[in-house]
């Protein structure tokens, strides 16, 4: 009963506000607010609002709430501990460590020297590298002399 007054009053001031509203030509703001004053009205015409008050004022729905949120609480804290290793029945398998470089090796970090030659493909054959003397360090300015001296630097 007493809901339903405060639901019916709630409506009647938002109704009041939208007529002020759109006295001051503000029509679709006036609409929106009316629309949202009858909400209430058709809530208790509904029976939602019966219903949520006899839920709320039971004393059984209060324990059901108290026992689902118990529940919860114990839920997230088996899975906490779960995360952090802590009730495992079992011990967890020892990682396999890599095994050890003969003595005489290069180390474990070592690459094979053919793992790090360029792919040339299936049917591709490496060119033999020619025996030329170095390039002197004239020889290879010359080409950035050229064109420096074309764009007249």
């Amino acid at each position: 009963m007493l809901a339903e007054t405060i639901c019916s009053a709630v409506s009647a001031a938002g109704l009041g506000i939208a007529a002020v509203t759109a006295y001051r030509k503000r029509f679709l703001a006036a609409a929106r607010i009316a629309a949202y004053a009858l909400i209430p009205v058709a809530l208790v015409l509904t029976g939602v609002v019966e219903w949520v008050s006899g839920m709320v004022f039971k004393p059984s729905v209060w324990a059901g709430f108290a026992l689902l949120g118990l529940s919860w609480v114990l839920f997230m804290t088996t899975r906490a501990i779960e995360r952090r290793g802590l009730g495992a029945a079992e011990k967890p398998a020892k990682a396999v460590k890599p095994p050890k470089a003969a003595k005489g090796s290069a180390g474990q970090g070592a690459v094979a020297p053919a793992a790090s030659a360029p792919s040339l493909g299936q049917g591709a054959r490496p060119q033999p590298v020619s025996r030329q003397t170095p390039a002197t360090p004239a020889d290879d300015f010359s080409d950035i002399e050229a064109i420096l001296k074309k764009h007249g630097i």
